[in-house]
C-alpha cells in the first residue's frame, strides 16, 4: 500500500482496524433530490439537468416549467434532501422572488401605456415625473431609453441606487426605511455618469423610474396596473409584489438562502440581518425585481408577447424588442424592454436572468414555441459552483417527440 493517501488507506482497512475490533457502520444515505408536480418521459432531459443542478448546489428550493406552443408541458418542484431534516418541497405553483425577470413585465405596462395613446416613448421622464435635475443631460432621458438601459447611470456597487439605502439616507439625513421619493430626490441631485444614449449600463434605478412613470400616466398602483390591464387576461393571478421580511411572506411563498448577512435597512437599529430579509428593501424594487411567481405563472406570462392582442399587439411587441439606437454586442445581442434579444434564424429568442440576496432565476423564449422558467432559493455565492451556466446545460438537451398533454389547467 506504498504511496497510497489517508483515504486509500483507510478505505483498504479491515474492519476489525476501522473500528477497533467493532463491525463498521455503514455509510450513511446518500443526499437526493425530491420532486413535486409532472415531468413527462419524453422531457426527462431537461427534469435530469436541473435535479443535478440542485443536488450540485445543495438547493433547498427550485422550481422549472416549460411551455410547447402555447401548452404547458413541465411543471414540477425541486427540493435537495441531506436526510438530516424532513425537507419541504416546493409545489409547481410555489411563489419566489423572480428579480429582474420583473423588468419585462414593466417594460410591457409601459408598451400598454403606449398602445392605449397614453403615453409617448419619445416623453422626456423629467417632464412626465416633474423632476428638476442637477444635470442637464438628464432632460435627454426618455422613456425608450430607460426601458433599453440608455439613461446614464453607472452601476457599480457604490451607484446603484436601490442598493445603497444607508447612503441615501445618511446623504439626505432621514430615517431608514427609505422610499422611491428618497431614491429620486437622492439621484436627481447627482451628475449622470455619461451622456444619455451613448452608453448601454443594465440600470434598476431606470426601471424604477419606469413604474413611477406607469403610476403617473395610469393614475393607479404600478401593481394594480401591471395586475389588471397584463395579468388578468392571462389568468395569471398568484403574482403579486413581494415583501421584505419572512413573516411578511405572501402564503405559498418559498425560503430564501444566503450565507451573507447586512445591516437592516428597515429600520435604524443598526441590527444585522440575514441578507434576503431586511438586508435590502423589497417594495423599493418593485418596477425593477420586486415581483412573486412560480415558474408555471412565468411561462404563461410569455404568451404576453407570443399571443398578440391578448396584452400586447404585435406592433408594440416589435417596439418592445426593437434594436436600440446604440448597444448590440459582438454576439449579435441587444436589450430590449426588458429582455436580452438575439435573432437566430426565423426567430428572434429572448431571455433574461435575475439575480438577488437569496434568489437566482432565468426566463427563456426560444425558437419553435419552446419557452421555459427556472427559479432558486439561492444565488451563487463565494466558494459556491456557478449559477449562471444553466441556460446551457438546458439547451444541450435534445427532445425526440414532445408531449401533447397540457397542464395548464392543473395549475391555472
Amino acid at each position: 500500500m506504498a504511496g497510497l493517501s489517508r483515504r486509500a488507506l483507510l478505505a483498504a482497512a479491515p474492519a476489525a482496524v476501522l473500528g477497533a475490533g467493532r463491525p463498521a457502520q455503514a455509510a450513511p444515505p446518500a443526499p437526493l433530490v425530491r420532486v413535486s408536480g409532472t415531468a413527462p418521459t419524453q422531457l426527462a432531459g431537461f427534469d435530469k439537468v436541473v435535479k443535478q443542478f440542485v443536488l450540485d448546489r445543495q438547493i433547498r428550493a427550485a422550481q422549472l416549467s416549460i411551455m410547447k406552443n402555447g401548452k404547458i408541458v413541465l411543471a414540477r418542484g425541486y427540493t435537495y434532501d441531506d436526510r438530516s431534516r424532513m425537507p419541504v418541497v416546493p409545489t409547481p405553483t410555489s411563489l419566489f422572488r423572480i428579480a429582474s425577470l420583473s423588468k419585462s413585465i414593466t417594460a410591457a405596462a409601459v408598451m400598454r401605456l403606449v398602445q392605449d395613446g397614453k403615453l409617448s416613448l419619445s416623453a422626456k421622464v423629467t417632464q412626465l415625473l416633474g423632476l428638476t435635475p442637477a444635470d442637464a443631460r438628464m432632460e435627454q432621458v426618455t422613456v425608450l431609453r430607460l426601458m433599453q438601459h440608455l439613461g446614464g447611470w453607472d452601476r457599480d456597487a457604490s451607484k446603484d441606487q436601490l442598493w445603497i439605502d444607508h447612503t441615501i439616507a445618511a446623504a439626505l439625513d432621514v430615517p431608514l426605511p427609505i422610499g422611491h421619493d428618497e431614491i429620486i430626490r437622492y439621484a436627481t441631485a447627482r451628475p449622470l455618469d455619461h451622456d444619455p444614449g451613448t452608453k448601454m449600463v443594465y440600470s434598476n434605478y431606470g426601471y424604477l423610474l419606469l413604474g413611477r412613470v406607469i403610476e403617473k400616466v395610469s393614475g393607479q398602483p404600478y401593481e394594480t396596473y401591471v395586475r389588471t390591464k397584463l395579468l388578468q387576461p392571462l389568468g395569471i393571478t398568484r403574482m403579486r409584489l413581494g415583501k421584505s421580511l419572512k413573516s411578511e411572506a405572501a402564503p405559498g411563498e418559498v425560503a430564501y438562502e444566503s450565507q451573507y448577512t447586512n445591516k437592516t435597512v428597515m429600520d435604524m437599529s443598526g441590527t444585522t440581518v440575514p441578507y434576503p430579509y431586511g438586508g435590502f428593501n423589497m417594495p423599493n424594487q418593485d418596477a425593477n425585481g420586486g415581483w412573486l411567481a412560480s415558474a408555471v405563472d412565468l411561462v404563461r406570462w410569455t404568451l404576453a408577447f407570443d399571443r398578440p392582442g391578448t396584452v400586447l399587439s404585435s406592433a408594440s411587441v416589435a417596439k418592445l424588442v426593437a434594436r436600440p439606437e446604440i448597444g448590440v454586442n459582438e454576439y449579435g445581442s441587444w436589450y430590449g424592454g426588458g429582455w436580452w434579444c438575439r435573432q437566430v434564424t426565423g426567430h428572434l429568442n429572448t431571455w433574461h436572468s435575475g439575480s438577488m440576496p437569496g434568489t437566482f432565476t432565468y426566463l427563456a423564449r426560444l425558437q419553435n414555441g419552446f419557452s421555459y422558467a427556472l427559479l432558486f432559493n439561492r444565488r451563487e455565492e463565494s466558494g459556491s459552483l456557478d449559477f449562471d451556466g444553466i441556460d446551457d446545460d438546458m439547451n444541450k438537451v435534445t427532445v425526440s417527440s414532445w408531449p401533447t398533454t397540457d397542464l395548464t389547467s392543473k395549475y391555472f
